[in-house]
């Protein structure tokens, strides 16, 4: 082998060895984060769904409100009728 050809194996043979030991360093690391997200990704579905029925009992409430301000006002203007009919 001629002096290029030489270095640009050891080029690759470095490369590789290098990328070999990263994976190794790496590989643990990455599973932690992994479980890490998994935790706050199940985390984040029970605050999601908590959010949800929290959401729905206030749309019930609303809608009670909503009902008995109609009443109310229905009421008031049969009132207000029945005053000026007499």
């Amino acid at each position: 082998m001629e002096g290029g050809q030489m270095t640009a194996v050891m080029i690759v043979a470095i490369v590789m060895f290098a990328s070999i030991i990263r994976a190794l360093l790496v590989g643990p690391r990455k599973r932690r984060w992994n479980q890490a997200d998994d935790q706050q990704h199940i985390q984040t579905q029970a605050e999601n769904q908590r959010l949800r029925e929290e959401v729905g009992d206030l749309r019930e409430r609303l809608k009670v409100l909503e009902r008995i301000t109609v009443e109310k006002e229905n009421s008031l203007s049969r009132e207000i009728e029945s005053l000026r009919d007499r």
